[in-house]
């Protein structure tokens, strides 16, 4: 993949950071933490400037993240509360109104959780796709998404650039930070799943039991 990598930025330039920072927005599989050092570095080696490889990447970032964001938009609220109020869904304790209720959240308190994760590992992407559930205003989400992906792809671009043919040792240490913020969040899932489990699907079970049998 880093050869690849490297003869797709070597051959089409600014154009090939942009394409392969919006593909790694949409797809979080694809790494930033490689592209974006690899990017700096080859400033070094190309007629390429370390400024117009920030902001290609930061338009690709910007791209990306819209996309993430319309498809937010198509799950929108009445489409949500209608699917968590189907019975399979209450079997898993979950209620309509959770939707709403978390629409509330992300309003008054998680926007700005739009520029902080775009300087996150793996969730940097996902913060798009609830931004646009809950019609967060666009130019807001565009600043907020702009500031953030712009000092993201500054420090990794600018560190491969002095790294210079070391630049997979910044390689590295980035991955390494992402690996630790998925071992974080695999953790948060599992206790998140266990409280779940425990306060919401263990009664909605109950309260389903309760009804069948009022029903007979």
């Amino acid at each position: 993949m880093q050869e690849a990598f490297f003869d797709f930025i070597s051959q089409f330039g600014y154009l090939a950071v942009s394409a392969l920072i919006l593909f790694e927005n949409i797809f979080p599989p694809i790494p930033s933490e490689l592209i974006l050092p690899l990017s700096g570095f080859l400033v070094t080696k190309t007629d390429m400037t370390l400024p117009l490889v920030i902001a290609a990447a930061t338009a690709g970032s910007v791209i990306g993240a819209y996309i993430l964001y319309g498809i937010g938009r198509l799950l929108s609220q009445e489409r949500l509360e209608g699917f968590f109020d189907t019975k399979p869904m209450r079997m898993l304790g979950f209620h309509s109104d959770d939707v709403a209720k978390a629409i509330g959240w992300f309003d008054r308190k998680g926007q700005v959780t739009v520029l902080i994760c775009r300087c996150v590992p793996v969730v940097r992407s996902l913060i798009s796709v609830p931004a646009g559930t809950a019609k967060m205003n666009m130019v807001k989400f565009a600043l907020y998404t702009l500031v953030g992906s712009l000092v993201w792809n500054t420090i990794l671009c600018t560190l491969g650039f002095w790294a210079g043919d070391a630049w997979e040792t910044i390689t590295a240490q980035a991955e390494w930070v992402s690996s630790a913020v998925k071992i974080v969040l695999v953790l948060a899932v599992v206790a998140v799943a266990a409280w779940w489990v425990k306060f919401r699907i263990v009664p909605a079970r109950e309260e389903q039991k309760r009804r069948d049998a009022e029903g007979k």
